[in-house]
This record gives C-alpha cells, structure tokens and sequence, in this order.
C-alpha cells in the first residue's frame, strides 16, 4: 500500500483539555476513510491536524511525504497537495463560481487568468456546476455552494481531499448532490479521509471506517463494523442513527 497519510499517536490538548489521546492511523493511496463518532470525540481536530490547520503537542504526521512535525514544513506546498472542503463554504460573496474557484490557481499557483479559467470550467463541469460559473454565490443553493467549494479544492489537484461534515448544514435533498460529487471522486480514485453523520454513505464507499470515541480510535476496520459493530459504544453510536 502506498501510504498517503501516516497518523502515530497523535496527543492534542485545548487549554489542558485533552481532545486526541494517542490517535493512530493510516491511509492508503485511493483509499476513502470515514471517521466517525460523536461531537467532542475529537474526529474534526485530527482531521484538521492532517491539514496542519492545528499543530499537534506530540506523535507525528506524516502527508503526502510532507513531515508536519518538522520545523521547516513549507505549509503552502502541503495545502497544495491537500485540499479540505468545511461545512461553510467560504465563497467570496463578491466574485462569480468561477472567480472564487480560479482565485487560488491564479494566487498561488500563479497561473495565467485564461489557464485558471479553464481548469475552473472543468472542475465545475466534474461537479456538475457547469451551468451556474457565472452566478455569484447568494443565488445558488447550499448543496450548489458546497459543490463550488469543493471544485475549487479540485482545481488545485491535490492528492489527498479532506471533508469535514460538509453535509450536515443541509436539507436531505441538496445532501443528495453534494454525496454524489463525493461518490464520483471515490470512483474516480481520489483519497479522501471524511468526517461524517452520513452511515449509510460511509458504508457504501468507504474501504476505512474509523470511530472515534473520548479522543481515542476506539474501533478501526472496513465497513463492516458499522453492520457488526464489535464494541458496545460503537453499536449503541450505530443504533441511535447519527
């Protein structure tokens, strides 16, 4: 297995409340992990500790060969290869889909405007947000903002694509079309590591499905733990249908 993403014993502490404790886990190229568990169990913060969106106070990460516990971790050069989609979109309400997709491609990969158009067009085509490049972000809807948000983390072409609870701002329809961009990517042999409510999305495309319990990976193996659960917090976290 070629390994994309190496977590070993990840501690992380908020003001001397201890949120990670001893997280360790590994995921391959092509692989898509589902990390899951309740609020507080510290499932956002490992995955923003992968973007190095927080630091760690001990273990190591190592992401797409980039050691981010290394002093001299050029961070632009990381978040290139790896782009990270929020439950807010973080569109800029002034610039068109379009725009707000090329803006990085033209800012940090200094491309020229007609190049970043043109990869923006086609990532919003892969998004099937061919139709709205034009409309600027208060007349789309939230599954339509949150697709632009994770086209423009694919015109970067990162390895690896991280998803923190995009869907749990939306209505079940609009949940639909943004799970299916998801699903093709899958498909498609993107790396994605996913924090999600959503068990029946994970079970289908997840090769990984990690749960998270008090800070620690409390139960680890391919979907079908969330089927045959081995743990009693694990089954009554299934049960309860979050």
């Amino acid at each position: 297995m070629n390994t994309i993403v190496k977590v070993e014993n990840v501690h992380k502490c908020f003001d001397q409340t201890p949120v990670l404790k001893g997280v360790s886990f590994e995921v391959g190229k092509g692989q898509v992990v589902a990390v899951i568990g309740k609020s507080g169990s510290g499932k956002s913060t490992a995955l923003r500790c992968i973007n190095r969106l927080e630091s760690i106070d001990s273990g190591s990460i190592t992401v797409c060969g980039h050691r981010l516990h290394d002093d001299r971790l050029d961070l632009k050069t990381l978040r290139r290869d790896v782009g990270i989609v929020f439950q807010s979109y973080n569109l800029f309400p002034h610039l068109t889909v379009e725009q707000n997709v090329a803006l990085a491609l033209k800012l940090v990969r200094r491309l020229p405007r007609a190049q970043a158009s043109a990869i923006a067009d086609r990532v919003l085509a892969q998004v099937g947000m061919a139709d709205k490049a034009r409309s600027y972000p208060e007349q789309l809807s939230g599954g339509q903002q949150q697709r632009a948000a994770i086209a423009r983390s694919l015109a970067m072409e990162p390895q690896l694509m991280l998803f923190d609870e995009v869907t749990s701002a939306l209505d079940p329809e609009l949940t639909g079309e943004v799970l299916q961009v998801m699903e093709s990517l899958a498909r498609g042999g993107m790396t994605m590591i996913l924090v999600t409510h959503e068990m029946s999305f994970a079970a289908k495309v997840a090769n990984q499905v990690i749960y998270m319990h008090e800070g620690k990976v409390h139960e680890a193996g391919d979907a079908s733990i969330l089927r045959a659960p081995q743990t009693q917090e694990l089954r009554r976290f299934v049960g309860s249908g979050l």
